[in-house]
């Protein structure tokens, strides 16, 4: 059986530098998204969605592991686009109207069919609260500015202002919707421990 570590074959998108903010083209790629809005830290909707992801995506996984293609992969990260109507507004302190896009990256093999056919098999199981909000769809940032996070969610503040002051001394503009990779479980991880890809599109 083939096996395919994506995180190490896209190392450069996954695992950047923790010590300077790096550049990256990033291309076109499959992911199974679920939009909504609130604070990550109480919303139901955000506990919601993040199950019927990982309910399909590891679907897919014993799908091909156990199919004609008997291919066997880890799951992706979790990754989160954060935004507000108003990017002015978008703080720490009214995370009540944040709007976000989770998302699992998902391996060029895996088609439009087999989402659909993941689908069916998981509503007859368990049928997630999110499942009918989950979308397979390819999404594409193209350049951007990254850097790897160490610690909790809350001391991000700084790490950020580093990407967005490298964008900025760099001449190019932000642009597109703010970008988190959660490469930790935080349910088992310590806080200071937890690694975060934090990334911004720039023009």
């Amino acid at each position: 059986m083939k096996k395919i570590d994506f995180k190490k074959e896209l190392k450069n998108l996954y695992k950047p530098s923790v010590k300077s903010v790096e550049r990256v083209t990033v291309p076109g790629m499959n992911f199974l998204m679920v939009d909504g809005q609130g604070d990550p830290n109480t919303s139901q909707e955000f506990r919601d969605a993040i199950e019927a992801l990982y309910s399909i995506s590891y679907a897919l996984k014993f799908m091909v592991k156990k199919g004609d293609m008997a291919i066997d992969y880890g799951v992706m990260p979790l990754e989160g686009l954060w935004w507000t109507d108003d990017m002015s507004t978008f703080s720490v302190g009214c995370k009540e109207s944040w709007k976000w896009r989770l998302m699992i990256m998902q391996p060029e093999f895996i088609s439009q069919a087999m989402v659909e056919d993941a689908i069916e098999k998981v509503r007859t199981k368990k049928n997630p609260v999110s499942l009918p909000k989950l979308r397979f769809e390819s999404f594409e940032e193209g350049e951007a500015a990254q850097i790897m996070h160490i610690g909790p969610f809350s001391e991000e503040g700084p790490t950020i202002e580093k990407v967005h002051a490298f964008i900025e001394e760099s001449g190019k503009e932000r642009r597109g919707k703010h970008h988190e990779i959660y490469l930790s479980d935080i349910r088992r991880a310590d806080p200071a421990k937890w690694k975060t890809v934090i990334r911004q599109p720039y023009s």
